[in-house]
């Protein structure tokens, strides 16, 4: 492989707000690993989506050293990580145990640029009495990114009792008719709560991306 074969954007952050991440699937070990010793070479803190544990396991254990990998989100961070400069803005709520892969990557990517986010899990309607035991901390946070799959009632029940930004992300949880997430997607889409953002299925990495584009909104109209 050569270096021809990726052209890493390390300006983004600068231009947009938001850091170029690397994802993984559909990536060689061998463009994996070269990419990540591209950005050692300027000290640069990459995160890594969509990293199957088993494509971790074969990369080169110098790498891997340098690496946190959380499996269940299967994201990685490799080099240096921003230490942790904005608390209580944004919490992750997931609807059920199957979801938080989802609600995982959505808040470690959060963390990856300084932004610790709550997590809240296993709230789905279902059990209603779940979410509303947790509703009023739910609340106080300006940005709730809301992961569900199934049916996705969550995202229109919170929809309705929340007056923060509503970030929804769709799972591929769920029986046949589920259809692999588009039945949550299209619930989303269609919900009568209104002013509902809605993600791709299973993004929770484009979510988080939206609720740093808010956060940055929010730190510049405070500077001016």
């Amino acid at each position: 492989m050569t270096d021809g074969d990726f052209i890493f954007d390390y300006a983004r952050r600068e231009r947009m707000g938001l850091d170029e991440s690397v994802f993984c699937d559909g990536k060689s070990v061998g463009q994996i690993a070269a990419i990540c010793e591209d950005g050692k070479k300027v000290d640069a803190g990459l995160l890594l989506t969509r990293l199957e544990a088993s494509v971790f396991a074969r990369l080169p254990e110098e790498l891997r050293d340098l690496m946190d990998y959380h499996a269940l989100s299967r994201t990685a961070f490799f080099g240096p990580v921003r230490a942790v400069a904005v608390v209580g803005k944004v919490v992750v709520v997931a609807a059920g145990t199957s979801d938080t892969p989802v609600a995982y990557e959505a808040a470690r990517t959060l963390r990856h640029t300084g932004v610790e986010a709550t997590l809240i899990a296993d709230v789905g309607v279902a059990g209603l009495w779940r979410l509303t035991n947790r509703l009023e901390e739910i609340r106080q946070f300006p940005i709730v990114i809301a992961v569900a799959g199934m049916d996705a009632a969550l995202a229109s029940v919170l929809g309705g009792l929340v007056s923060g930004a509503m970030i929804c992300v769709p799972t591929s949880v769920g029986y046949g008719a589920a259809d692999h997430g588009r039945t949550a997607l299209s619930a989303m889409l269609a919900s009568c709560a209104s002013g509902l953002t809605v993600c791709n299925i299973d993004n929770g990495y484009g979510a988080a991306c939206a609720a740093l584009r808010i956060l940055n909104t929010m730190n510049n109209l405070a500077r001016h």
